[in-house]
């Protein structure tokens, strides 16, 4: 078993004994004053989680120089911001776990302008062409969402204190394949919890709700969540999904553009968003990150906005035209390849 699997493991088993320590100390009478029974293991405890701390950032850190990104579709349509960026910093959330180095956070800016329609992404008309007709979206029978807030709500420090998801216009956003791949992992059944998005709401988070978290494990962490093998040792993952609405299996062949789910809010996470990043491996808490680039749009800075068009917008097949060209051909001609591009440069 690699170092990688075993630190997070490690770090699990280290606040379950904490947690014991303190719950000892006052279910239990043990002989001996209270700093050798329980403030002494304590400390060395702490120590070793520190110790383990370091070992799982190093253990996940890159190894010598990044490669150049891989170049892979949007997995969304419609105005979207981006938080998080690994174009402002790597890490990119503070952390080289897992394998979130070059991870991205996007949250959903529909427009407001004229000439444009508010509503969920996917909705109504965007502004900016993808570079590439191939990352336009292949067949989605599933109904499109209705149009939704026109607006994100902003943090607020006290009231209200928690929102549903539907005041969210990135909630029940369509999510598409980045590329021709094959289902690894397909986890559903979480639920999609209230906003934390106030001074209250974001403290039980950090303080109560990320901790034991971490504790049961990453899927925990990263909620209702996808992982497509890209081919070339490259995985992607698709994280926080909304309950209910995964359209794949583990072991399904997708395609590029393909739905495979939608934008929800389980797991980790503030409010309803996607959280995108690319991996050398399957599995979380062993993969190390990889860098990325989304075609005709590149990696977007924090607080960025982009668009990515719908089909009918770059001049190609709406999705119900391609629904109709799908369902008329044999499975085993709908599966394909997967293909991962590089780009030019980093």
């Amino acid at each position: 078993m690699s170092v990688r699997r075993v630190v997070p493991i490690a770090m699990r088993l280290s606040w379950l004994v904490l947690i014991a320590l303190a719950t000892g100390e006052f279910v239990t009478d043990l002989p001996g004053p209270g700093w050798a029974t329980t403030l002494l293991p304590a400390l060395v405890v702490l120590a070793l989680m520190v110790a383990t701390m370091s070992l799982q950032a190093r253990a996940a850190a890159p190894r010598g120089e990044p490669g150049p990104p891989v170049e892979v579709a949007p997995p969304v349509t419609g105005r979207w911001k981006a938080l998080n960026s690994p174009a402002d910093k790597v890490p990119s959330h503070g952390t080289h776990a897992y394998g979130q180095t070059y991870a991205i956070d996007i949250v959903a800016e529909p427009e407001t302008a004229e000439g444009e329609t508010p509503g969920r992404p996917g909705a109504g008309p965007a502004t900016r062409p993808a570079a590439d007709p191939a990352t336009r979206p292949q067949a989605d029978p599933a109904p499109r969402p209705e149009a939704g807030p026109v607006t994100r709500p902003a943090f607020r420090l006290f009231w209200p204190v928690v929102r549903r998801n539907r005041a969210f216009p990135a909630f029940g956003a369509p999510l598409l394949a980045v590329a021709d791949a094959t289902v690894v992992v397909a986890s559903d059944g979480q639920r999609d919890h209230l906003s934390r998005n106030s001074l209250p709401a974001l403290a039980y988070l950090m303080l109560a709700e990320a901790p034991v978290r971490s504790i049961v494990g990453a899927h925990r962490i990263i909620g209702n969540h996808v992982i497509l093998d890209l081919g070339g040792g490259t995985y992607a993952v698709y994280a926080h999904l909304r309950r209910g609405s995964l359209r794949v299996r583990a072991g399904d062949r997708v395609r590029a553009g393909q739905g495979i789910g939608r934008v929800g809010n389980s797991g980790n996470t503030t409010e309803p968003h996607l959280h995108f990043h690319l991996m050398d491996g399957p599995d979380p808490d062993a993969a190390r990150g990889v860098p990325f680039t989304w075609r005709g749009v590149g990696v977007p800075a924090n607080g960025e906005t982009f668009t990515v068009v719908e089909p009918e917008e770059r001049g190609g097949q709406s999705t119900e035209e391609q629904a109709e060209k799908q369902a008329g051909r044999p499975a085993e001609q709908q599966a394909g390849r997967p293909v991962v591009g590089r780009a030019a440069g980093s």
